[in-house]
């Protein structure tokens, strides 16, 4: 299965109402304090599908009212990918881009390093094949990821 993926809007009101409440429990943990900032900011990622940058972050909570600041957002960002509910990526040109992991599946990423275009796809073949690999080697996988770069099907069909 192959999607492709953009930061589009999407609501998941009980998907997040568990993610507030790790973030509350993480932020009780931390000994850190809530914030208004900090809610509008976790809004927001929590209604983006996608990969989202922290400066399209930053604009969107900006678009919503708040005066926000990058380094807000990347903090809460960072406090999102400790407690499990944002997976950071780095797909090349130093721009880290966040996921939500909460109600999502395991998946791998196609990235076109022509357009920038990201893919998302799931292969149980490849999974299976990862297993036993690690089986054969008596290794205990915790956690892994896959990103294949080349040129999608469109950037490939445009003359060079």
């Amino acid at each position: 299965m192959i999607r492709r993926s953009r930061p589009t809007s999407s609501k998941h009101s009980g998907d997040a109402a568990e993610a507030k409440a790790r973030l509350a429990a993480h932020l009780a943990r931390a000994g850190l304090n809530h914030s208004r900032t900090r809610d509008a900011v976790v809004e927001a990622f929590l209604a983006t599908t996608g990969h989202v940058s922290i400066e399209e972050l930053t604009a969107v909570v900006r678009g919503r009212g708040p005066a926000v600041g990058y380094s807000t957002v990347y903090r809460t960002m960072k406090l999102l990918a400790e407690c499990g509910l944002a997976s950071p990526h780095d797909f090349g040109g130093g721009l880290t881009r966040y996921e939500r992991t909460l109600e999502r599946a395991h998946h791998d990423h196609l990235i076109c390093t022509a357009c920038g275009a990201i893919f998302e796809f799931e292969e149980e073949g490849i999974e299976a094949l990862q297993r036993e690999v690690a089986h054969r080697y008596g290794f205990e996988v915790l956690r892994h990821k896959m990103e294949l770069y080349g040129r999608c099907a469109s950037c490939r069909r445009r003359p060079k």
